[in-house]
């Protein structure tokens, strides 16, 4: 029997849930190791060799290290969750005009309820992850903190976490840095695995051609949405374009027709295949609509109150002043900030804790 108890920790065979699942098994605790088969890359029609958290090395990989460490461990086919729900919904939001996040979406809805429900069958008290976030008991609510690495900080794709999810959730990495737990992993004799380069791709498309991907996914797509209009925010037509789907609010190269100056993605309309493109500050906005909002550090924002609030995972952040309303926020900018994109993730930070986050449904000025 541990002195600690029992937990479970999500292992994909990479850098950091190595050296959390060593770690935590070195602070006393019984560890159980799983590696999570969420996609069969071969199934995609992809030209990239398979890589990445769900290839056959990097789950063999994540066996390996925890036979060494003592470690139990097992491997959980989640191939029917995650693509009915977070690949399904990728599709779906990109023919829908907007962009999705798809990180997120798999976080909350499929590993960590995958993971709870494995760890309340194998009596673990908690489950954990190597991601760089930090977690916290305070006036009765759990609050995620940014990790102590601000270059490595993942508290935005986890602003999803239910109360009940973050009650039995640690990061064991929250309170170092990127370079801290290289040097662990070489300390362990990891250090290939220590030295390796990271892959920021998804992990679904990891050719990272998602425009392919949707091409393959969706039977037909092309010949259905090929030759729509390019206008100007005035309505007036000024090119053609392949397809609204294969466009992202802000994009600029790729575009496949000269305009004399740089010419931006400002909206997109799939009922009429509409993409309306303009100069770089008519992206500039001061306002925007966050829907589904899931809320953190705080039970609700009723009053208004300011927070620096992202709007896409490296984005530094903008104050800004945000109020609840229903289950929506509505978020005023001190400043105008640039390609505010539907689909995308907003989080609400007090300080480094994350108030709630949400889904942005729209932009507007004021």
């Amino acid at each position: 029997m541990s002195k600690k108890g029992k937990i479970l920790v999500a292992m994909s065979g990479g850098l950091d849930s190595t050296v959390a699942a060593v770690m935590l098994r070195e602070e006393g605790y019984e560890v159980i190791g799983v590696t999570m088969k969420t996609w069969d890359y071969q199934n995609s029609g992809g030209s990239k060799k398979e890589t990445g958290c769900c290839s056959l090395d990097s789950i063999n990989d994540a066996r390996t290290i925890a036979v060494k460490h003592g470690i139990h461990h097992m491997i959980l086919d989640i191939r029917d969750e995650f693509g009915d729900f977070v690949i399904d919904n990728f599709v779906e939001e990109y023919l829908a005009g907007r962009t999705p996040n798809p990180c997120v979406l798999c976080n909350t809805h499929i590993k960590w309820e995958a993971l709870l429900k494995r760890a309340n069958m194998l009596d673990c008290e908690f489950i954990a992850t190597g991601h760089y976030a930090q977690v916290r008991n305070e006036n009765n609510r759990f609050v995620i903190s940014k990790g102590l690495d601000d270059n490595k900080d993942q508290s935005y794709v986890l602003w999803g976490l239910t109360q009940q999810s973050l009650a039995k959730t640690q990061f064991p990495l929250g309170g170092f840095r990127k370079t801290d737990i290289r040097q662990m992993a070489i300390d362990m004799g990891y250090e290939e695995l220590a030295n390796k380069s990271e892959s920021y791709e998804i992990c679904f498309v990891p050719d990272n051609d998602y425009r392919g991907f949707l091409k393959r996914k969706v039977d037909g797509l092309e010949a259905k949405v090929e030759g729509g209009n390019f206008t100007n925010s005035e309505g007036k037509i000024i090119g053609k374009h392949r397809g609204y789907p294969f466009y992202t609010i802000g994009q600029r190269k790729g575009l496949e027709i000269a305009f004399g100056e740089p010419m931006f993605v400002l909206a997109i309309y799939p009922e009429t295949n509409t993409v309306v493109l303009g100069r770089e500050i008519e992206l500039q906005q001061k306002g925007m609509w966050v829907r589904n909002i899931n809320m953190g550090k705080f039970e609700s924002v009723l009053k208004p109150m300011e927070s620096l609030t992202k709007i896409r995972y490296k984005d530094a952040g903008s104050m800004a002043n945000i109020q609840q309303d229903g289950d929506k926020m509505k978020v005023i900018f001190n400043n105008h900030v640039k390609a505010i994109a539907p689909g995308q993730s907003a989080v609400f930070y007090d300080g480094n804790d994350v108030i709630g986050g949400g889904w942005i449904q729209g932009s507007f000025d004021v």
